[in-house]
């Protein structure tokens, strides 16, 4: 018989091929065309399917590799969320609404028990520590970030750089996870940070680029949408 468990590890498993396809599709198609737009929502929509099925799978059957992995879906889901709502705060005027300020939170608190986690077995003398503290080290200055954002009025095109770094943020996170799982083979914490070493500087390069793309004033005179 089929149980809850077998079911909803299935969904994740699934949804998280979808969603590593949909990522690739949403950044080798053209910024701001029809199909850019649908890559991109699909990915959003299937990485909360991703994080909801994480999270249900913890109570199912608690331990400390499901408790990382649900922490690392609240991770990675905020990125991609974040990045995705960058869009609704084109303008200056545009607050953030209070379901950014919740995501925020909640963040925040998934950040904080990855380095609670990653000082526990670092104390421990577990290598593994390595991996919870880079990950809870770069959610917590992004949570500081985005609340210091919050309280205060954007600039004209930044949320270009927020879009861009917030969606490939969360796609080094889900390739992160993936490598976790299927390449054990490298050695010792490498399947999980490799993603990171190699995404951060091509995510540097991609900002620049597209924040001279879509500069203020020039996406206007082309023509060009990026929502």
């Amino acid at each position: 018989m089929t149980t809850v468990e077998e079911v909803t590890l299935w969904v994740h498993v699934v949804t998280g091929f979808l969603a590593l396809f949909a990522g690739v599709g949403a950044f080798a198609t053209k910024k701001g065309g029809r199909r850019h737009r649908l890559f991109g929502r699909t990915y959003v929509y299937t990485m909360a399917v991703v994080s909801g099925t994480a999270l249900v799978l913890y109570p199912l059957g608690p331990n400390f590799s499901r408790l990382f992995l649900a922490l690392v879906a609240v991770f990675s889901f905020y990125f991609a969320f974040s990045g995705y709502r960058a869009l609704s705060r084109k303008r200056p005027a545009d607050d953030p609404q209070t379901v950014d300020w919740l995501a925020v939170g909640l963040y925040g608190v998934a950040s904080l028990g990855l380095v609670a986690m990653g000082g526990s077995l670092f104390a421990a003398g577990n290598g593994f520590a390595t991996v919870l503290l880079v990950f809870g080290g770069i959610g917590v200055v992004f949570t500081v970030s985005d609340l210091r954002g919050f309280r205060r009025d954007t600039e004209p095109g930044e949320w270009v750089s927020a879009h861009v770094t917030r969606m490939g943020g969360a796609y080094v996170a889900t390739v992160s996870a993936f490598s976790a799982v299927n390449m054990d083979f490298l050695p010792s914490v490498l399947p999980w940070l490799w993603p990171t070493l190699v995404g951060t500087p091509l995510l540097v390069y991609a900002v620049g680029r597209y924040e001279r793309r879509f500069a203020p004033g020039k996406r206007e005179s082309s023509g060009e949408s990026a929502d």
